[in-house]
């Protein structure tokens, strides 16, 4: 029997969640996929390491005696890839998108941590960047924690890093653009993107459609998702339409940055990273995050302001 360690992690989750379904959705896989690799693990075995009946699954006495040492096995092998890696190897973080919040960090965090080397990826969004988390292939990620479908895998920390105020991106030639805030209420019959710029999420959708619901208010049809300056330059001059945003929206040329109000709604980021992860670069990427927080004010909540829910109710 020689087992490779992909079929080992599948199996401990499977027999951590005594479930094939929500093991799959633990390791973002199909759980196709999972029961297959669970299947040839156990020809290699030479043994079932599971009972299955339609209404639950159970270690057999081969399976409860494997899973120690499979816990064992990878808990040495992902050891010993961190003592040969060393603390100095670099460290790749999901910042969303440039000069967001999750960028202000990083660049902060590289001034703090000089002898380390720091890799920017550009995800957009937890959903693609947790399961690189998992499968070890990104280091530290940002984006909305508790806006994230299914299960989020194990082996995960996150840290709330900032409140940030929802804003509108608005051509230079709108009406609303001479106004220092725009409320929610002036979008209703503007058409107003909210699904366009770096930002854009699948959390970040789930949000605004609350939003909207939470206020009453129709939401414009999603249009096609816009990223990069140059892009939304163009784009927001050939709809002549407001895109809903974040306060540390990057200058976009030819359109100015409102603070929404009437609610004051506001976006929760988080930074997330895995639990083994042994690096100076994450001490000075949460160093970095608590000081720009105590500066800039970040996780201070307006008495009056509009949070997402689950995250609305965890602050109550």
């Amino acid at each position: 029997m020689d087992p490779d360690l992909r079929l080992l992690r599948h199996f401990v989750a499977v027999a951590e969640e005594l479930h094939f379904s929500r093991a799959a959705e633990r390791l973002f896989m199909a759980q196709q996929a999972v029961s297959r690799d669970v299947r040839k693990l156990e020809e290699r075995a030479g043994t079932p390491l599971f009972d299955r009946t339609s209404r639950r699954v159970a270690l057999t006495p081969a399976g409860r005696h494997l899973l120690g040492r499979a816990r064992q096995i990878l808990a040495l092998h992902d050891e010993t890839l961190r003592e040969l890696r060393g603390s100095g190897r670099s460290l790749l973080v999901d910042v969303v998108g440039q000069r967001l919040t999750p960028a202000l960090v990083l660049a902060a965090a590289r001034s703090r941590a000089s002898g380390y080397e720091f890799f920017a990826r550009f995800h957009g969004g937890l959903d693609a960047s947790l399961p690189l988390l998992a499968a070890r292939r990104l280091d530290v990620a940002f984006g909305r924690w508790h806006g994230v479908s299914g299960t989020p895998p194990g082996g995960l920390e996150h840290q709330l890093i900032r409140y940030e105020r929802i804003s509108v991106l608005v051509p230079e030639r709108h009406a609303l653009a001479g106004a220092p805030e725009v409320p929610l209420a002036a979008l209703r019959e503007t058409d107003a993107c909210w699904h366009c710029g770096d930002h854009a999420s699948a959390q970040w959708e789930q949000a605004m459609l609350q939003l909207f619901a939470d206020t009453g208010t129709p939401p414009a049809p999603p249009r096609p998702n816009v990223r990069g300056i140059d892009e939304l330059a163009y784009h927001i001059q050939q709809w002549d339409l407001p895109i809903l945003t974040i306060s540390s929206q990057p200058e976009v040329p030819g359109a100015v940055v409102r603070p929404l109000v009437d609610p004051v709604a506001v976006y929760p980021w988080s930074m997330i990273w895995r639990t083994d992860l042994d690096h100076p670069g994450l001490t000075a990427l949460r160093e970095a995050a608590h000081d720009l927080g105590t500066a800039g004010g970040w996780l201070d909540l307006p008495a009056d302001a509009w949070l997402p829910g689950p995250e609305a109710d965890l602050v109550r």
